[in-house]
């Protein structure tokens, strides 16, 4: 088993409520074969809960009831995963181009009988048109200015992208202005999530996309 602090304990209790088992049961999976097939490093072992999964479950919050959303470049299931163990009214579909990590993504997602995942192999850009998305999510991927590109498209001209980042947020929205509006996007905005939550809380960077609204 995975150790996780009271505080840690008490975090997950208030996101994943009922379903704080399955968040368990992902967490093992992450340190056992997600470890020996490359998608976690060894060294992240103790630091799953606060680092990883809690850091990427708690944008939860920010995304409305029964939302089709598309986990760009899934990887581990970061934050895909932790939002379909936490929220059962969301549908995700994880995006994922590499064979290894999409065949580890299914079996997770077999092994904890997850009903609102399905698993897609195949690269953001060439997804669209494939996901029907109100909102797209993304960590550690790309900087904003190659990620509003991948991320934007798949929401139709309408939705919003919900993208976890650093410290350097802020500068990342300044060099990505002008592609975030050239693709629709009309406001860009920074959040913190979790702060009474978690020790270290999540940056978050929205975008709300409407392509039928003219920006001026």
């Amino acid at each position: 088993m995975v150790d996780i602090t009271a505080a840690e304990l008490l975090a997950a209790e208030k996101i994943f409520g009922d379903r704080l088992d399955l968040a368990k049961r992902y967490v093992e999976h992450l340190a056992t074969s997600g470890t020996e097939r490359g998608l976690i490093g060894p060294r992240e072992i103790p630091r799953l809960w606060s680092r990883h999964v809690l850091n990427c479950a708690v944008i939860e919050s920010e995304i409305p009831q029964g939302s089709r959303v598309a986990d760009v470049g899934s990887g581990a299931g970061l934050p895909g995963l932790c939002l379909a163990i936490a929220r059962p009214d969301l549908e995700l579909t994880l995006i994922e181009p590499l064979e290894r990590r999409v065949i580890w993504l299914q079996e997770v997602v077999d092994d904890l009988g997850l009903t609102n995942v399905t698993v897609m192999r195949t690269r953001a850009e060439l997804a669209v048109g494939m996901v029907d998305a109100d909102v797209v999510t993304a960590r550690a991927v790309s900087a904003l200015t190659n990620l509003a590109g991948l991320t934007i498209p798949l929401l139709a001209g309408h939705g919003e992208v919900v993208a976890i980042k650093g410290r350097s947020a802020g500068e990342e929205i300044e060099k990505a202005a002008k592609v975030i509006r050239k693709l629709g996007g009309v406001q860009t905005s920074v959040l913190t999530v979790g702060e009474n939550l978690l020790e270290e809380p999540t940056t978050v960077v929205r975008i709300v996309v409407n392509k039928t609204r003219k920006i001026a």
